[in-house]
C-alpha cells in the first residue's frame, strides 16, 4: 500500500525556524523553498506528496490545484481553509494518507479517520535526513560505534502493541 503525504503548508513553514524566517521575508519564497525541500525529499522517498496552503495568501491568477517539480500544490477556495482541504482528503484516502501537521483539530479529525499523523517538526527532520542520505551523507556519523554488539536478546515489555498501532508506527517509519 503506498503512502500519501498530504503537509498543512503554513504550519510547516511556520515551524520550521529556518523556513520561518524566509516567510517573514517573503510568503511567495517561504512556499518555493518549502516546494524545493519537497521535492527533494520525494526524490528520495518516492512517495506522492500534496502541499496544501491557504487560498486567501495565494497570488491572484494562481490555480486552486498545481504541480510543481513532482508536488501537488493545493490552494483552498475562497472562505474555506487548508485545514479543511486536509480534513476531507484524509477522510477520502484513510489509511493511505499520512498528514504532516501540528494543529490539534487536524491531527485529531485525522487520526480518527485512520490516517497517520506526523509533527511538522518531526517530518522537517525527516526531510533534513532524506536529503542528507541524497547528498552521499553518512548518517551513522565517522566514527565508529565501538560499544554496541548486534544481539538477538529482546528487551522491553512482551506485550504486543494493538494492529492498529503497529500499522500506524509502519507507516511513520516508511517516511
Amino acid at each position: 500500500m503506498t503512502v500519501h503525504i498530504i503537509i498543512d503548508g503554513y504550519n510547516l513553514i511556520r515551524q520550521s525556524p529556518s523556513l520561518e524566517k524566509i516567510d517573514r521575508q517573503d510568503l511567495q519564497r517561504g512556499r518555493e523553498v518549502l516546494v524545493d525541500r519537497l521535492a527533494a525529499y520525494k526524490k528520495v522517498k518516492g512517495y506522492p506528496v500534496t502541499v496544501v496552503f491557504d487560498g486567501a495568501d495565494a497570488l491572484p491568477g494562481m490555480d486552486a490545484s498545481d504541480r510543481e517539480k513532482g508536488i501537488r500544490i493545493r490552494f483552498s477556495r475562497h472562505g474555506e481553509t487548508a485545514d479543511a482541504v486536509i480534513k476531507r482528503m484524509a477522510a477520502r484516502e484513510k489509511e493511505k494518507a499520512l498528514v504532516v501537521s501540528s494543529d490539534h483539530a487536524v491531527v485529531d479529525f485525522c487520526a480518527s479517520r485512520g490516517a497517520s499523523v506526523v509533527g511538522s517538526r518531526e517530518f522537517e527532520e525527516r526531510m533534513d535526513l532524506a536529503a542528507l542520505m541524497a547528498a552521499g551523507g553518512n548518517i551513522m556519523g565517522n566514527e565508529a560505534d565501538e560499544g554496541w554488539s548486534p544481539t538477538t536478546r529482546k528487551k522491553g515489555p512482551s506485550r504486543r502493541a494493538p494492529k492498529r498501532e503497529r500499522k500506524h508506527r509502519q507507516r511513520i517509519m516508511k517516511i
